[in-house]
């Protein structure tokens, strides 16, 4: 009977269902191949009983005892972006830790059931997609290779909850490896999760706006406003001109946006003129809840290029 002991459990590897063997003669051997994925670091110890009787019908056992440690075979760090528009970008960085090489045949992040998503792994503009690390798959010891992931929430969970609040689970990476002698290694880590930004009471978000703009010349954004409060809001909109920037606002200031349910989203259609060159950034966008009398402030909500197209 073999037995693996771990600092938490102990595991029956084999001889529950092995038959007994009639006779073993002199310089004779019995060869058991066992197959056992490790899950635990720290010390292992694997117990080897033997059972037998003698020729004189003596019952007789023993024991032996092989203890081995199970090092850390890869370190994963994993760091979240949060984007405006709900999308998480999640970077996972491997490194290697063992004294040799190893081949990486797979690695993926399984998403949870609120998220899809999208690896930003492979080149672009190929027949075939290759992964940016090139063909050779091999992670020498110490080296650290960078895995990034794009999970948008799925149509029902945005239209459930229009705003993701508070903690909620991205999903697992699951990662599997060959050592240089052909050993299969196979990592997956724990449910990795996200705490959503908060946003306060009121988001705002540009659903369109230009990448570059001529100067001199106006152009539109799409501008949304999403109730994050459990409240109904009365909104006003005030658009400040006041401020060092290369974009003016044009348009009714002061306008009166309604009520906003809790929850609810409203876009609005606003109209900039651009007045300096360069890369300029849109603020000034002050929205008041007349219930509270409190105003938000929200500036850097985009850059927007602005160039000189005049020909002389």
């Amino acid at each position: 009977q073999i037995d693996l002991q771990t600092t938490s459990q102990r595991l029956m590897l084999s001889g529950a269902d092995v038959p007994a063997t009639d006779e073993l003669g002199p310089d004779q051997s019995i060869d058991d191949v066992i197959h056992h994925e490790v899950k635990e670091l720290g010390t292992h110890i694997l117990v080897c009983a033997v059972s037998y009787t003698t020729n004189n019908y003596e019952k007789m056992a023993f024991r032996k005892f092989f203890k081995f440690q199970v090092l850390k075979p890869l370190d994963v760090k994993t760091k979240f972006y949060n984007a405006e528009s709900d999308e998480v970008y999640l970077e996972a960085q491997i490194q290697n830790i063992t004294p040799g090489p190893i081949y990486m045949d797979h690695v993926s992040l399984e998403p949870s059931s609120q998220y899809l998503c999208t690896p930003l792994n492979n080149a672009e503009g190929k027949d075939q997609k290759e992964m940016v690390f090139g063909k050779v798959n091999y992670l020498n010891p110490m080296d650290i290779r960078q895995y990034l992931y794009c999970l948008v929430p799925k149509p029902e969970v945005i239209k459930q909850n229009k705003v993701m609040k508070g903690v909620t689970d991205i999903g697992k990476i699951d990662i599997v490896w060959k050592t240089n002698l052909g050993e299969r290694g196979r990592l997956q880590t724990s449910q990795l999760q996200r705490v959503a930004p908060g946003y306060g009471d009121i988001k705002v978000t540009l659903e369109e706006t230009p990448d570059s703009v001529v100067l001199e010349s106006s152009f539109n954004i799409i501008c949304r406003i999403t109730n994050c409060c459990e409240r109904t809001m009365d909104l006003t909109l005030t658009l400040q001109n006041n401020q060092p920037s290369g974009l003016l606002w044009t348009g009714i200031s002061g306008r009166q946006l309604g009520k906003l349910a809790p929850k609810e989203n409203l876009d609005l259609r606003l109209t900039l003129i651009a007045t300096i060159p360069g890369l300029q950034t849109i603020s000034g966008l002050r929205i008041t809840d007349n219930f509270l009398k409190r105003t938000y402030e929200h500036d850097e909500l985009a850059s927007v290029f602005i160039y000189n197209d005049s020909n002389p």
